[in-house]
């Protein structure tokens, strides 16, 4: 049992962390020009009003993040406390920095400008250490979380903007950036963390009771509900109409196949229930990168039906497999829920982006695939260099995913042996997967076995 004192200096250092966000937000953080006040003669507000014209969105995104994956998270029959309210605080945390380290890639005049698209960003950011923190749950201090955070959101900021404005790949709903990075960063620092090979046993806490599995479904319920809003949000156009389409009926296919394929596979063909929490949102990811694009209404149902197998598949053999030959305890599997179906999605780009021609996407060409405006047969120069063709930006598409593994794997274990080997303090196995560490827990709940 660690001391007080440890407990106290690490929260000074959170608040210290704040700190250094409101100085970092006086000097550098600015409102938007059109959101001052408009001068006497000035006739025009429309940029304001597009802003505000999301505002419906990003509350569905805002429940995600904070209802969504803190109730997601309390299937630890021990850790109710501890998955929503870290989940609140790294949240908070989050978007505050991925404001700033977004920011300074994009800084006009040396400041940041600040809009509702900004914060819209920033909350789609916060979903990458809340999906590492998945792989940890449990198994982590306070402290711990604030450093992951902290070097894995200026890792993904530097990969995203790597991504989206030097590769210019098609993410739409950020199944490679976010789903693969935050999925893959944190199963390698969770490599780095793994228990010795006599204590690789699962926890005695390590597991789920009737009431907490029924709070989990909450959270997979909010996030299945709001997540065509996550996939669509900075679609343009068209585009975003049909983001919510296929992202719903990928989320529909996904789910029926999770119940079937749950009964197949699990003992006595009954369904279990971390399936069912899970894999069912499997299609959600999976649809990610390619749900603005021109599917069709069959492309969306086969993906979804791809990734409910898949992920599901996953937790009947690949976790336990992962558990027991490399020690590494995915606790909330998000190998199954973030990790493949990202890769599956980040296939279907590279498919999809083959067969793109202009006639098909006319004018959204310029929105969806940036660096291909141009391209009918001819070479027309755009940035600086060639446009590509079809074939070109499915190999972006796969050269996006390869750096976004090698950024995520490499950043985890680096951020994994500072955890470990430095003077952060480690939990002790008797002490994982508890609230009572942290938490002012009711005297009733501590007596329980």
């Amino acid at each position: 049992m660690h001391s007080p004192g440890g407990k106290v200096s690490g929260y000074v250092a959170l608040m210290i962390v704040q700190i250094i966000f409101l100085v970092l937000f006086w000097l550098f953080v600015r409102y938007e020009k059109e959101l001052l006040p408009p001068a006497i003669d000035a006739e025009d507000a429309g940029s304001a009003k597009e802003h505000v014209s999301k505002y419906p969105q990003f509350q569905d995104i805002q429940v995600m993040i904070f209802i969504g994956f803190g109730f997601l998270m309390t299937f630890l029959r021990k850790y109710g406390y501890s998955a929503t309210g870290f989940t609140l605080f790294m949240a908070a945390l989050v978007v505050q920095w991925s404001v700033l380290m977004k920011g300074f890639l994009h800084m006009e005049d040396g400041k940041i400008s600040l809009s509702l698209e900004n914060i819209i960003d920033a909350d789609i950011a916060a979903a990458v250490p809340l999906i590492s923190m998945g792989a940890l749950l449990g198994r982590t201090t306070p402290i711990q979380l604030l450093c992951m955070s902290i070097f894995e959101v200026a890792l993904f900021a530097a990969n995203e903007y790597l991504a989206l404005n030097v590769f210019s790949i098609c993410d739409c709903g950020g199944s490679i950036t976010v789903h693969a990075f935050g999925a893959y960063f944190g199963l390698a620092v969770a490599l780095m963390l793994r228990p010795s090979s006599d204590q690789n046993e699962a926890g005695k806490l390590e597991g789920a009771s009737y009431t907490s599995d029924i709070f989990a479904m909450i959270g997979t319920t909010f996030l299945w509900v709001y997540w065509p809003s996550f996939n669509s949000v900075l679609a343009e156009g068209a585009g975003g109409e049909r983001a919510i389409l296929n992202t719903f009926l990928s989320l529909a296919a996904a789910t029926v196949t999770t119940f079937v394929v749950s009964a197949l596979v699990s003992h006595e063909n009954k369904l279990d229930m971390v399936h069912v929490q899970n894999s069912t949102l499997a299609g959600g990811v999976a649809v990610g990168t390619v749900c603005n694009l021109l599917l069709g209404v069959h492309g969306a149902v086969l993906i979804g039906i791809i990734a409910g197998t898949v992920s599901v598949l996953g937790y009947r053999y690949l976790t336990p497999w992962m558990t027991a030959n490399l020690r590494l305890h995915d606790t909330c599997g998000v190998h199954n829920l973030h990790g493949m179906p990202a890769l599956i999605s980040a296939i279907a780009s590279a498919i999809y982006a083959s067969m793109v021609t202009v006639g098909d996407y006319r004018s959204e060409l310029q929105d969806i695939f940036p660096a291909m405006v141009g391209t009918n047969g001819t070479e027309t120069k755009i940035m600086g260099g060639l446009a590509r063709n079809a074939s070109s930006q499915a190999g972006y598409q796969l050269l996006g995913i390869a750096v976004t593994l090698l950024i995520a794997i490499g950043g985890g274990i680096l951020t994994g042996v500072v955890l470990k080997y430095t003077s952060f303090r480690n939990l002790k196995k008797d002490e994982h997967h508890q609230d009572e560490h942290y938490w002012e827990v009711p005297a009733v709940e501590n007596k329980e076995e």
